[in-house]
């Protein structure tokens, strides 16, 4: 059965946070120590309301309920969710910009079914449509096989040093539309 893609609702906050936070439990052990995968989810993932209020994250759904989410920002925001944005929220400019693909998240028994794919290509149409013509994102250690299987090619390595002091290996990637 193919999952459903359709916005995220405020209302889906609570739900999507107890996803990523299964997510990446689930997903990033072999990448991340365990007090790394809880730092992260509590200082980096977690829903960024700016996106659902933007109208461009998603929602991938068998049934009721809901197996992975995603999205795409028009905002300087690179990651991080409402507990800790990282950047600034102002717009970009889609002449000179590229578009932010945004926390990712596949719940464990829902990976490598291709549902991230599914979710990319969703966020790469809508940016094509606002006229973006480059996708940039900052990919968690276990989200870089899917990006770099995508297209995606890395430009940098960073490590971010979260308030408990823990640090969080990340990897920026770029790539253009279609």
């Amino acid at each position: 059965m193919r999952p459903q893609l359709r916005p995220a609702e405020p209302n889906d906050i609570p739900p999507l946070n107890r996803l990523i936070a299964e997510s990446a439990r689930g997903l990033s052990a072999d990448f991340y120590t365990p007090a790394q995968i809880e730092s992260a989810i509590r200082y980096v993932f977690g829903v960024d309301s700016a996106l659902i209020a933007d109208g461009t994250y998603f929602v991938a759904e068998e049934g009721d309920a809901a197996i992975a989410c995603g999205g795409w920002s028009r905002r300087r925001t690179l990651y991080g969710g409402d507990q800790r944005p990282v950047g600034p929220a102002e717009f970009l400019d889609p002449r000179t910009d590229a578009a932010r693909i945004r926390a990712f998240f596949v719940a464990p028994g829902h990976a490598r079914r291709g549902i991230g794919r599914l979710l990319l290509e969703a966020c790469e149409h809508a940016a094509r449509a606002a006229g973006f013509t480059r996708l940039e994102l900052m990919a968690t250690l276990p989200g870089v096989p899917l990006y770099a299987a995508c297209g995606f090619r890395e430009t940098e390595r960073i490590t971010d040093s979260l308030p408990d002091g823990s640090a969080l290996e990340l990897v920026r990637m770029r790539r253009p539309i279609g």
